[in-house]
């Protein structure tokens, strides 16, 4: 028999505590679905926590008990797991689009088996660690993500029906459900350190060399340069898991000068573009970061004398 909504709210709110009382950094998804219940950017009125620029679900993931609380007061809201922000990297094994459930079995190998042959191709034995089986009957190992190595989101690098989720993902926490099942923690082990042996497989095969930014011909005052170049330094300088908010920050606060007429567009773009990625950000992440940090400063901008 399908639960009360409030009941159901009231043990989502509660599973969602838990996870972010592990440190994980949680935001609401669709009840009974998978995306994330958030505004797109398109729809963003850049008021609240998006005064300064559109926020995405990766920024606005947390741990706070009280913002949790308030994103589960009115919904029974599924879980998502921001895996960046809280320094995790999670083995998606997923299963065929049509097999037999009970068995698992199909035209392809689950993901589950492919990662059983990746391990003793490696002479590993399966990581035990933290597991979840998801609501299509696929599993969800969870590790510690690596100090000082930024990773990002994999699709079938270490095989047929295994994705990785870190930096730029998120997965949907034990508790949520599905129209088509549940999602359950199934070994509650202490989350494992991510092994090395697998680090090694999903690195890039050598470090992307980004040249930096250094604007010969610009037309802009000296206070303008120098407050974008300070920008710049505090953006490469961000701590972990804040080069994305600190991008946003530092571009929305230079980009008045752009409308004010002391820089180019694309000088600006240029700069933070280099510095994001020296960060550590994916040139993906940098390009949407500061066309809405810019746009939304430019359009806030007062005039010079009221600044």
């Amino acid at each position: 028999m399908t639960q009360p909504v409030h009941n159901r709210r009231e043990r989502l709110l509660t599973a969602a505590l838990n996870v972010a009382e592990r440190g994980w950094h949680v935001f609401p998804l669709r009840p009974d679905d998978k995306r994330p219940a958030l505004h797109g950017e398109e729809r963003c009125t850049r008021t609240g926590d998006c005064v300064n620029g559109h926020l995405k679900w990766e920024q606005r993931a947390t741990t706070s008990p009280g913002r949790i609380r308030y994103c589960w007061e009115f919904y029974p809201a599924n879980i998502g797991i921001a895996t960046g922000p809280s320094g995790l990297v999670v083995v998606d094994l997923d299963m065929p689009k049509t097999k037999n459930k009970a068995t698992g079995s199909g035209d392809t190998p689950c993901g589950v088996t492919t990662f059983k042959a990746l391990c003793e191709r490696a002479g590993q034995e399966v990581p035990a660690t933290y597991r979840t089986r998801t609501a299509s009957g696929g599993q969800h190992l969870y590790f510690t993500a690596p100090t000082g190595i930024r990773l990002t989101n994999t699709a079938g690098k270490l095989g047929a029906l295994i994705d990785t989720r870190a930096w730029g993902g998120y997965v949907v926490a034990a508790g949520s459900t599905t129209p088509a099942d549940r999602y359950e923690v199934t070994d509650d082990t202490p989350v494992a350190p991510l092994p090395g042996w697998l680090l090694s497989l999903l690195q890039p095969s050598a470090p992307v060399r980004v040249e930096r930014f250094a604007p010969l011909v610009v037309n802009g005052d000296r206070a303008a340069l120098a407050a974008m170049d300070r920008e710049c330094d505090n953006v490469r300088n961000a701590p972990e898991g804040e080069g994305n908010n600190t991008l946003n920050r530092c571009a929305f606060k230079v980009g008045r000068f752009v409308a004010w007429g002391d820089l180019a567009r694309h000088v600006v773009e240029e700069a933070f573009q280099s510095a994001g990625q020296e960060r550590g950000l994916t040139a993906a992440e940098c390009h949407a970061t500061i066309r809405s940090a810019l746009d939304n400063s430019i359009r806030k901008a007062r005039p010079r004398d009221a600044a």
